[in-house]
């Protein structure tokens, strides 16, 4: 069976490229070195491989039922829960005090990343749990944090994150669901959600969502928004569950992929006595619950990522084993045939598929330095680069991670169609990624419309002060010389889209400036990727250029030949993109409804 991800890959990801034993040096990981992060990172890799790896398959052909009043998973499910839990990764990020391992956040995407390559839709409750203990513990007060955060970092509870609503997408400000206030100071909620990850199972005694709602007599749109931490049983002050709350499933949502994460609809306040409790101030609720979408986008990235890399593996393994063919150049038909590896066309397919998900991987691995160096350094700068990456690292590997199992499905042709293989699965889990967490529309708006121009450009500044010091080292070594010049060009490019875009826009040509984002998202995300892969390619032969194994440098021609693909063959449409964006072309925009 092929790696879930290459040991040598994340080796190099996280002590070359990103340096994780630096973080050391921080105070709240000094207690920590490269001996405890190599551990932590053997553990996950076991329970993901013993645990999570072996139900993938039998998840998705037996997902959650729902019998009217119960919600069943299959029971390896709840065996994966428990010794994911049990390994302390739950409470991981948090401080010793609180029970947690102060585990830096670089660390511990590289342990999530293993288990949602083995199994996405089960690693998908651990994941919503962790961002909605996140939030509570940045923003709950000192009762909500003692009485829930225990049982979620002992796995007794889960968690949800409530925002959509059957009418209202991803509209927000237009939700519908009320909070009446109560005499005891709590709230009765009353509403309905929907496709709600993870919002009933069978595998914990509670489940903590986490809903926005406006508090009656709010004003309408995002300013009435508020939060609300809403159990599925109220508890005692010990966090102990003693009554049923009036929160109902209303029936599980049966998807294309991610099955055996249950998909619900949910009712609040069926019987109007659905309790539910104020988290911070009212009226803030869309900015705590940014705290975490933005984590849940850099994790649904993440995922993207690695659920691509995972049929990258399977396809190379494949590809590696099955014989058939000859070469172009060979007449006799009595000669052995080769495997399809040896195939320009099947090493096209995989070289792609390299370049995607190895690109994609390292700008998550980007992202969770960042965040250590913001939360953990209080560097203001990263945590500048960080919001304006944000966007990039949920969508770029949210677009490339099917197209790379779409590839792996190509690369096995017939064997790729059935599900005797992985990788259609692995497609169909993927899919969901473009769509939860901001569509790729949605975090283009919001890059382009926003982030690009927050504190005059901080973070665009920041973004180009470690490219150029990229381009500076890759110049040094002879390899990459071309691609160095090739990428200087691009870039360019990119930087005078940005300008017209952003003269566009502050002339107030909202319109036009704003009507082909999705074209500029995809532009800059490709400029990031091609930035990445001159950074690895520089630092693999920095690193391997000496060395006498063959496995290393195999590792290091590897590393050039994907950042040569991506960078002469992939970065180039940002010519064509740069054109269209700043011609602002109207075909799109100009599109009338009648004439579809």
């Amino acid at each position: 069976m092929p790696q879930l991800i290459s040991s040598k890959d994340m080796d190099f990801l996280l002590n070359t490229v990103f340096n994780a034993e630096e973080l050391c040096q921080l105070p709240a990981y000094q207690e920590h070195d490269r001996t405890t992060f190599d551990s932590v990172l053997t553990t996950a890799e076991r329970i993901a491989t013993d645990y999570f790896l072996p139900h993938n398959a039998k998840a998705d052909a037996n997902e959650p039922q729902f019998d009217g009043e119960r919600v069943s998973t299959i029971p390896e499910v709840k065996t994966a829960w428990q010794h994911f839990a049990d390994s302390g990764l739950l409470s991981a990020r948090h401080s010793y005090e609180d029970g947690g391992m102060q585990l830096p956040a670089l660390v511990h995407s590289a342990c999530m990343a293993y288990f949602t390559a083995a199994n996405p839709s089960t690693a998908g409750y651990p994941f919503l749990t962790m961002a909605a203990a996140n939030l509570i513990n940045a923003f709950g007060n000192d009762e909500q944090k003692s009485r829930y955060l225990p049982a979620m970092f002992d796995g007794r509870s889960a968690g949800t994150m409530a925002l959509t609503e059957p009418d209202v997408g991803s509209s927000l400000g237009d939700l519908t669901t009320k909070a009446i206030p109560h005499e005891d100071g709590s709230y009765r909620i009353k509403g309905q959600k929907m496709y709600i990850s993870g919002g009933d199972q069978d595998i914990t005694s509670n489940i903590i969502h986490l809903v926005i709602a406006r508090i009656q007599g709010a004003p309408q749109g995002v300013k009435g928004i508020s939060l609300f931490l809403v159990p599925k049983f109220i508890t005692n002050e010990a966090g102990e569950p003693i009554q049923r709350n009036d929160v109902q499933l209303a029936g599980l949502l049966h998807k294309m992929g991610y099955r055996g994460t249950t998909s619900t609809v949910l009712s609040f306040g069926e019987k109007d006595d659905c309790h539910g409790y104020l988290i911070g101030e009212a009226g803030r609720g869309l900015s705590y619950m940014f705290k975490m979408m933005n984590e849940a986008r850099i994790g649904v990235g993440l995922g993207a990522a690695v659920i691509g890399y995972r049929g990258y593996m399977e396809s190379l393994d494949y590809a590696r084993n099955r014989p058939q063919g000859r070469r172009p150049d060979e007449k006799d038909p009595q000669s052995k045939q080769i495997n399809i590896i040896e195939h320009a066309d099947v090493r096209r397919m995989l070289l792609a598929q390299k370049s995607y998900v190895e690109g994609s991987l390292a700008l998550c691995m980007l992202a969770a330095r960042l965040v250590d160096e913001h939360e953990a350094g209080g560097d203001e700068d990263s945590g500048r680069l960080l919001d304006l990456l944000t966007p990039v690292v949920k969508s770029f590997p949210s677009f490339y991670g099917p197209r790379a199992n779409d590839l792996a499905i190509q690369v096995l042709g017939g064997a790729g169609y059935t599900r005797e293989y992985p990788v259609e699965q692995c497609y169909r889990d993927n899919r969901l990624n473009p769509i939860h967490e901001g569509t790729h529309g949605i975090q283009s708006l919001d890059l382009l419309g926003r982030k690009l121009w927050q504190e005059n450009g901080a973070g665009q500044k920041l973004l180009l002060k470690r490219i150029q010091k990229t381009m500076h080292a890759a110049g040094k070594h002879s390899e990459l010389v071309e691609l160095v010049g090739v990428y200087q060009k691009h870039i360019n490019t990119l930087m005078q889209t940005t300008l017209a875009l952003g003269s566009a826009l502050q002339s107030g040509k909202l319109k036009e400036g704003l009507a082909n984002s999705a074209l500029y998202l995809d532009m800059m995300g490709k400029c990031i990727i091609a930035w990445l892969w001159l950074d690895m390619a520089e630092k693999a032969i920095s690193t391997f250029a000496s060395s006498e194994s063959k496995e290393d440098t195999d590792f290091m021609a590897g590393k050039i030949q994907a950042a040569r693909y991506f960078i002469l063959w992939e970065l180039p449409e940002v010519e064509h993109q740069a054109h269209l964006l700043t011609s602002f072309d109207r075909t799109c925009l100009d599109m009338q409804d009648n004439w579809f």
